[in-house]
């Protein structure tokens, strides 16, 4: 029985905007793809894999992964209702031909939907796209919204282009135009010796990631370019964006030289043309999240199922005492019906 969270009426959904999915196996990359070096899946027991990239092992996953029911399952035990299901980064395959990357978006994204019919309309799957090629990804996404996708998750950068790039800027207007909400999630991190210890790469490489695109979001001027009505949200809090914003503002005033780039205002102006999820786990980093970004920008988000990720979901939001009532119902369930167009 899943709870009712409070200022929640009986009919509202509680929703979940960041979780991924593995599929239980898909064909042999290499062989529908072309090239080497692809992602598959050693199967080890029912309940338990290792998602390998070429011979390496890259990260043991459990069936939570692939597996509708058992999911179901944590979401009720979490007070979830709905899932936004995303692929998870390692697929997105940007550092390829766009020829191959184009293949292999549309062999998971036709595997995401059948992952997310299992849990009917508890589970909203959201595609990937071959962002290299612009075209390309345009045509992706309206290939998946036609299918049943409600969305579409992208990295926050290819290769050395980040989200300013001129074509990333084409994908983001044509989102706008089709209505589609899309999710940022960090996916090629930083490397080296200092990153190597303790999944440096993940707790600093990952905040770093997204801080550094939402700034290109803004000094590059796709704010200024792209329709306010595109729906946008930077996963993992917006990194380390929201703790940064005053120095990000200081250096534009003081700096203006250097730091303005694109865009035409100040970067706190940009603030209520994106969304944030929520998974910063403890209650004063959302506290300074909801004030930075505003409670109407927060989503909640749990990063499901994987070990980094926040159990049980929302429940920072939840245990938040600074919080009203009307406010916990915005981050819980609203603010995600308006980033979804629900």
């Amino acid at each position: 029985m899943r709870h009712r969270p409070p200022g929640q009426g009986v009919n509202a959904r509680v929703y979940d905007v960041h979780t991924h999915v593995v599929p239980k196996g898909w064909p042999d990359l290499a062989a529908e793809c072309g090239g080497t070096g692809w992602p598959w899946l050693r199967v080890d027991s029912e309940r338990a894999a290792m998602l390998m990239v070429g011979e390496r092992e890259w990260r043991p996953i459990q069936s939570s992964c692939w597996d509708a029911p058992t999911r179901l399952s944590d979401m009720d035990a979490d007070g979830i209702d709905v899932q936004v299901v995303s692929p998870t980064p390692v697929f997105f395959s940007y550092d390829r031909p766009a020829a191959q990357a184009v293949k292999v978006a549309r062999i998971f994204n036709d595997l995401v939907l059948e992952c997310a019919a299992a849990g009917g309309d508890r589970l909203v799957p959201f595609c990937q796209v071959p962002l290299q090629d612009p075209d390309a990804a345009c045509a992706e996404l309206d290939r998946c919204l036609a299918a049943g996708h409600a969305g579409v998750e992208i990295g926050n950068h290819v290769g050395d282009r980040d989200l300013d790039d001129p074509g990333v800027v084409e994908f983001l207007r044509h989102c706008a135009e089709v209505g589609a909400p899309v999710f940022v999630h960090p996916w090629d991190m930083p490397d080296g010796p200092r990153l190597d210890r303790w999944m440096a790469r993940w707790l600093t490489g990952m905040p770093a990631e997204t801080h550094l695109s939402l700034l290109a979001m803004i000094l590059g001027g796709v704010f200024d370019q792209v329709p306010e009505s595109l729906r946008i949200c930077f996963a993992h809090g917006g990194g380390s964006f929201p703790y940064w914003l005053g120095r990000a503002d200081n250096a534009w005033y003081r700096r203006g030289d250097l730091v303005r780039g694109r865009s035409t205002r100040p970067p706190s102006d940009y603030i209520g043309r994106f969304y944030v999820d929520s998974v910063v786990f403890e209650e004063p980093a959302l506290r300074l999240l909801v004030s930075v970004v505003g409670e109407d920008r927060v989503l909640v988000g749990s990063d499901y199922p994987y070990p980094l990720g926040e159990r049980p979901a929302g429940q920072v939001v939840r245990k938040a005492d600074f919080l009203t009532d009307e406010q916990r119902g915005k981050l819980l369930s609203a603010n995600a019906e308006r980033f979804l167009g629900a």
